[in-house]
């Protein structure tokens, strides 16, 4: 099967990053409803799905991106207000209430644009630092299969991030290795990309170290496969791309 029979819907996501002295940074991560369709009850980083209104933003303003990248860095923008009532990727006189207020816009069905142009705000992209692309195959067989772009930044000072009580119900700051534990614990799930995700941040120290880090490997599509290793199938991803865990067997694999 080739990949362009092979597609995923496109989406975005951002890994929210908050320093801590002398400790691994927290990072926002929120559970997903048990109604939703895709990952339902995981553990996971605010995004979602490239939509038209991002696609038509993406066209208007003039950029050095490709289009595709531009529209998939307002989406996931655009879902972290709506999902967390962060402002990531905001430049201008950006407020808790100035938020809180294009949240409300969004979720009211109003296109971003048309949310920050009056209030003289501008969309920051150069705030997102691309960390990595997944694109599984639908071989697969996951519920769905999504094209997601993953984003680092920094978290906003002077806000608060609180649930939308529809796509996500409760929302919470940890480091990588806290939520890798906390879900071995049982205390929530994250699917197989998640997981690998968490385990390449829970590397780093700082924000500033994870975005060195992160510029330092070009993002290349993360295509996991199938493979027999030590006699028992396993599921298995690149070992170029700064991943310390590259694979991990199917009866622990938990997927979307």
């Amino acid at each position: 099967m080739s990949e362009e029979n092979d597609a995923g819907r496109p989406a975005a996501t951002i890994v929210i990053v908050r320093d801590r002295p002398g400790a691994a940074p927290d990072l926002l991560m929120m559970e997903r409803a048990a109604t939703m369709a895709f990952a339902a009850g995981a553990l996971v980083f605010p995004g979602g799905g490239v939509d038209d209104s991002d696609r038509a933003l993406a066209a208007s303003m003039s950029s050095d991106l490709a289009s595709d990248e531009v529209a998939a860095r307002i989406a996931a923008i655009r879902e972290t207000i709506e999902e967390s009532g962060l402002g990531v990727g905001l430049a201008g006189s950006v407020d808790a209430a100035t938020v809180s207020a294009i949240r409300a816009g969004l979720l009211g069905g109003a296109p971003l644009g048309d949310l920050l142009a009056p209030r003289g705000i501008a969309l920051a992209l150069d705030a997102l630092v691309p960390f990595a692309r997944w694109h599984p195959s639908t071989r697969e067989k996951a519920i769905r299969v999504y094209d997601t772009r993953f984003y680092l930044a920094r978290a906003p000072l002077g806000q608060e991030a609180s649930v939308d009580a529809t796509e996500n119900v409760r929302l919470f700051w940890s480091s990588a290795a806290a939520t890798i534990a906390r879900a071995d614990g049982g205390d929530g799930h994250v699917i197989f990309p998640t997981r690998r995700n968490l385990e390449r941040l829970a590397q780093y120290d700082s924000f500033d170290a994870l975005a060195a880090h992160a510029r330092s490997i070009p993002v290349e599509k993360v295509r996991p496969w199938f493979e027999e290793r030590d006699g028992e199938p396993h599921l298995c991803i690149p070992a170029h791309l700064g991943y310390p865990v590259t694979s991990e067997p199917m009866r622990q694999v938990r997927r979307g």
